[in-house]
């Protein structure tokens, strides 16, 4: 009888490949190499606290006899425990005959899986989408990065996959929850690297990212349901102080769909959106999130601050931080790190500046970004439920202003003596089609650019070089989160409008693409089980 135990914190060489991993386990451990064992690692991660000494740490799954299993778990120089077969949980399923359709408003992670768990289930969604499908979607990215003309609704922010797709694809989250596993298998299923299973850092990429989402929308039709692409939620209409219909315009026309269950899973781009879910009370509330500018330095100043010796090794690949101080009460910290990546233009209206991240799976660019960021709340722009969209706003506008249309840049070195960047040094800015040298000090609020300022002095002291005057800051990072929380009660509803299933980042309840598609995941759930599946 076979059985499986888990080890924790078994110690890897940088060099060993996997075949000679599992030699020296047998080795330490005292098992023969002719006797069954398989080792299935669950969880990589890299030790660099000793830049002389770096290796993985892994945690491993073991399944071999009961006889070799009850040895490993007597031997106290191994942190492992027996591990009982999984039993998967079937979806529990409610009595109620919906009176129409089951709506997803969004293509992002928790619009995703939301629609896939309600499709495969037997629920049919109807899924819309303001933007366009990923290959359109691309091409108008590509346009707009060129320098032409952006579409509004068709961008960074709005389009098959959501604002996540042109990222790093970063899939590490804080969460705790028993979905994780399934999000992540369901990935790789549709094509994400297999290597987000056991990763401490698992991160996709913007270039596989792309065809995963692709490939998952195919099958949320191939289960049943509908996509619709271009179509833009307009209104939702109660009856009784329940959803009875949604409003939707798509080519110029209007339609109204009758509605039981509306998955709002909308960006936190959809500024208009917010605005007719206020006017037709939805209850909402501020919440705090953070502002600030993108830093660009060399990858291999990274590289060598956090390896040492071992900067260089393959097995090592673009090095990675977070950095985090103060500035007086306020946090700073660094956010959405991309290795190797780009800063990228990210606005989704006219007159707007904003600025965000991406890497490529291979993250083989020259310059590691990062956002830094500084906290602001209510007590900085106001209580009422947009006034922290309108504070985005102001600041979007005020960097275009300054940019005059670009992207305003400044040298860190400039920015410590406030004077506007004349040229750029060793680092070149990634940003496209261009940026502008500018005092951003003059875009930003007073105390964001204080914060800031003590940000990267803090950062310097712990990252060698993070300080460098030729980095390059290039403005504004402004939607880190989103700027208000659409209310909802235990039940997963809207706790003013019942049948509304306020869902993922742009509602206020997730952090990034794993924690978004967990909440959509349990949105799905908590919808079927008030309603039975369609006959």
């Amino acid at each position: 009888m076979q059985q499986t135990i888990l080890i924790r914190n078994i110690r890897r060489e940088l060099d060993a490949s996997d075949e000679a991993f599992v030699f020296a386990c047998r080795k330490k451990w005292g098992v023969p190499q002719n006797e069954p064992m398989r080792l299935r690692i669950v969880r990589q991660a890299l030790d660099a606290r000793k830049k002389n000494d770096i290796c993985f740490i892994i945690h491993a799954e073991v399944t071999a006899e009961q006889r070799l299993i009850k040895r490993l778990l007597a031997d106290r120089k191994l942190s492992a425990e027996l591990l009982a077969p999984e039993e998967e949980a079937l979806p529990e399923f409610g009595t109620e005959c919906a009176k129409g359709r089951i709506v997803v408003v969004g293509l992002g992670p928790g619009g995703l899986f939301a629609a896939w768990q309600l499709a495969k289930n037997g629920y049919r969604p109807l899924v819309i989408e303001r933007g366009k499908p990923i290959d359109e979607r691309v091409q108008c990215v590509e346009a707009y990065w060129a320098g032409g003309a952006l579409d509004p609704e068709c961008n960074v922010a709005f389009g098959e996959g959501g604002a996540g797709t042109f990222s790093d694809g970063k899939l590490t989250t804080r969460i705790r929850d028993a979905h994780i596993d399934g999000v992540t298998q369901q990935l790789i299923a549709c094509g994400a690297p297999e290597d987000i299973a056991y990763l401490a850092k698992p991160h996709i990429g913007t270039d596989r990212l792309r065809q995963v989402v692709k490939t998952m929308r195919e099958e949320i039709v191939r289960l049943g349901g509908e996509v619709r692409f271009s179509t833009r939620l307009t209104g939702i209409r109660m009856r009784d102080g329940v959803l009875a219909a949604i409003e939707l315009m798509h080519g110029g026309e209007a339609e109204t769909v009758p509605c039981s269950a509306l998955v709002l899973a909308i960006g936190q781009g959809a500024r208009d959106t917010y605005t007719m879910l206020y006017d037709s009370g939805v209850m909402m509330a501020p919440k705090a999130f953070a502002v600030g500018v993108r830093a660009e330095h060399p990858q291999e100043l990274i590289n060598r601050s956090q390896y040492g010796a071992f900067y260089a090794h393959p097995r090592l690949g673009a090095a990675e931080y977070r950095l985090t101080g103060r500035s007086g009460t306020r946090g700073v910290y660094t956010f959405c790190m991309c290795p190797g990546g780009r800063v990228v233009a990210s606005a989704s209206g006219a007159d707007q500046i904003v600025v965000n991240g991406m890497s490529d799976y291979a993250r083989d660019g020259e310059n590691a970004d990062a956002a830094v960021v500084v906290q602001v709340g209510p007590e900085d722009f106001g209580t009422h439920p947009l006034d922290g969209m309108r504070f985005q706003e102001q600041l979007e506008a005020d960097a275009y202003r300054l940019g005059g249309g670009t992207a305003p840049a400044q040298t860190v070195g400039d920015y410590f003596e406030r004077t506007a960047t004349k040229r750029f040094g060793a680092v070149r800015p990634s940003y496209r089609p261009a940026v502008q040298g500018e005092n951003l000090w003059n875009c930003l609020p007073g105390f964001v650019a204080e914060g800031i300022r003590d940000g990267l002095s803090s950062f310097g002291r712990q990252l060698k070089g993070y300080d460098m005057r030729d980095a390059v800051l290039t403005a504004v990072e402004s939607r880190t989160s989103s700027p208000l929380r659409i209310l909802r009660g235990e039940d997963r509803q809207s706790v003013s409008h019942r049948g509304v299933y306020p869902v993922g980042e742009g509602a206020g309840y997730a952090g990034g693409i794993m924690s978004a598609a967990v909440d959509g995941w349990h949105t799905a759930e908590a919808i079927m089980r008030r309603f039975a599946p369609e006959a």
